[in-house]
């Protein structure tokens, strides 16, 4: 009870002073947040926490792509936020080793252990070697191929013939994103969890996943003693992350288990096997945080979140965005036809990632839409030592950094005047093949070392997807569905995506 009332002593006069600040801030003009006595700017922060990517957009706007906010006394809010790509470049290319994860990201994410989203120092580089270890296997790609048109054919096509035969709505993203759980599971365990079908059934470890993200994101926005006392309470936000790391155990135990049984994953890359070998290859070097059970729970979890949540999300932006731009989505189809000599009054066929590589507007489309909508909008560093980034902002020892990878992609000074415009040809060079821009301008797929190791099998999963539903169906968004982006950690619709699917045959 001590520490209850400690937390209510500390929190009630600063909720109300919060309160009392937020309707003196709700009369300013701009976006840049006051810094007020005691609470500081974070009344600015909680009134805009349902619009929090675009909120800090325009706070970094109005302040030259860096802005040093300042938290309440006694919280340790402080931050910098930037999305200025030399600021990104220094950070995480030419001072990599001073700017870790840090410890206030372990806290907020202790959810997913030590997998590979989490961890620093040694665990990182073991896990960002397992992982590249896996994808670069000679048998990976071909499992990925088999997988993703299994589970469209055997799944996604099923539903969607469903909603198109009765003429009725559906909620795209929810699809998207039991397709995207059932293809990972699959290829990662060898088991099919069955997430996707048309009675829709509920899935504890899907469901959870989706749970997660919002939580984890206020986090952030929140002072830690306000969290953590949820999470002492066991309510709110913090009941559903206790009740998702639940659900994750439980299924990632059961996974486990059987791959223990079978010692295998998948007919081409035993993946259990690769992680198992680690795991008694480091016991002496690094100190694992327990068994060989936790550590395959925490890696099979990264890999699980990135497998479901990164392809569902940039999906669902692509074809929200595909929706806004028509002449877009006809390029895309004379792509299909003369690229893959596919036809609408053909059946769909297997295509291989060789012929994925050719589809080269197809790829820029998904290009531009994660420069508009990453997957992951948001990063937080913590500074070793002190330093002073390019633009000259100082950065005391354990400044917490906050990267904006949402905002880089909508800056004129980034982009160009057209920055807010979904303009795939940004992407392809006068010689028809794809522009390459550094990752520090175009972060979607994380920078320096901590970039994305299953880049090259997002896309070929991406394109197979788009390929199987623009070939078969006409995708049109519900007429006044709102859609805008959700306060999670990765970039969900917030309403979802209502749509109604149409015959490509009748059109």
């Amino acid at each position: 009870m001590a520490m209850f009332e400690y937390y209510l002593i500390f929190l009630i006069p600063l909720c109300i002073i919060i309160l009392i600040f937020f309707k003196f801030e709700n009369r300013r003009k701009g976006s840049t947040p006051t810094n007020w006595p005691v609470v500081g700017m974070l009344p600015g922060l909680v009134g805009n926490a349902h619009r929090i990517h675009d909120y800090i957009t325009e706070i970094l706007r109005e302040n030259g792509a860096t802005f040093v906010f300042k938290g309440p006394l006694f919280t340790n809010m402080d931050m910098v936020f930037t999305c200025d790509p030399i600021n990104i470049n220094h950070i995480f290319n030419k001072r990599f080793s001073n700017y870790p994860k840090g410890p206030e990201f372990q806290k907020i994410f202790e959810i997913m252990g030590d997998g590979i989203f989490r961890s620093d120092f040694e665990m990182w580089e073991l896990q960002r070697r397992l992982t590249l270890s896996i994808v670069n296997q000679v048998g990976f790609y071909t499992s990925v191929e088999k997988t993703t048109w299994g589970t469209v054919r055997t799944e996604l096509v099923p539903v969607l013939d469903h909603f198109l035969q009765r003429g009725i709505e559906m909620e795209m993203q929810d699809i998207l994103e039991r397709f995207a759980f059932d293809n990972i599971c699959h290829l990662l365990f060898n088991h099919n969890p069955c997430s996707l079908s048309t009675d829709f059934p509920h899935v504890r470890c899907e469901k959870a996943l989706g749970d997660a993200l919002e939580p984890l994101l206020h986090r952030h926005i929140w002072p830690e003693s306000i969290w953590r006392l949820q999470n002492w309470l066991n309510i709110g936000n913090e009941k559903k992350l206790t009740e998702a790391s639940k659900a994750f155990d439980d299924f990632l135990h059961r996974c486990i288990t059987s791959m223990e049984d079978k010692d295998q994953t998948t007919n081409d890359v035993n993946i259990f096997g690769i992680f198992k070998k680690a795991y008694e290859e480091n016991s002496n070097k690094i100190r694992f945080a327990g068994d060989l059970r936790l550590f395959l729970r925490d890696g099979f979890l990264g890999l699980l979140i990135a497998g479901r949540d990164s392809l569902s999300t940039t999906l669902i932006w692509f074809f929200w965005l595909l929706s806004e731009n028509p002449s877009a989505e006809t390029k895309i189809l004379e792509e299909i036809e003369n690229v893959l000599s596919l036809s609408l009054h053909d059946d769909l066929r297997f295509f291989d990632v060789e012929e994925c590589k050719k589809l080269v507007y197809l790829h820029a489309c998904f290009y531009e839409t994660l420069r508009l909508y990453p997957a992951v909008p948001l990063e937080l560093k913590s500074s070793i030592l002190p330093d002073t980034l390019p633009n000259n902002i100082e950065v005391k020892k354990n400044t917490k950094i906050v990267l904006s990878f949402y905002s880089t992609g909508r800056m004129e000074s980034v982009w160009g005047k057209d920055a807010l415009e979904f303009k795939p040809e940004r992407w392809i060079s006068d010689r028809g093949v794809l522009r390459n821009e550094p990752s520090f301008k175009f972060p979607a797929f994380n920078v320096g070392p901590r970039s994305c190791p299953g880049k090259e099998m997002a896309l070929v999963e991406m394109k197979i997807v788009v390929v199987a539903i623009m070939h078969r169906y006409r995708v049109r968004v519900v007429e006044g569905h709102r859609v805008s982006p959700s306060d999670s950690v990765f970039l969900k619709t917030k309403h979802g995506l209502k749509v109604r699917l149409l015959s490509r045959k009748d059109a």
